[in-house]
């Protein structure tokens, strides 16, 4: 029971930093009403693409030297 409660809580806080970063966008096209009909709502959410690539990268080499008087 407690593992579900913090589930909950966890969905709700990712939902929550979702709409306050604008990934999600949710607007009520159709208000509600206390007779049979139910309001109706539009989510806009952010899409991401993700793809890889090869590349060559140079590197910079790195050299280390004694001091002259070290053991």
């Amino acid at each position: 029971m407690r593992a579900l409660l913090v589930l909950l809580a966890l969905a709700a806080l990712v939902a929550a930093a979702l709409l306050y970063f604008g990934l999600i966008q949710i607007e009520q096209t159709r208000s509600g009403s206390v007779q049979v009909q139910a309001p109706k709502f539009e989510a806009d959410v952010g899409r991401v693409g993700v793809g890889t690539e090869n590349r060559t990268v140079t590197v910079p080499t790195l050299e280390v030297e004694r001091p002259a008087n070290a053991q």
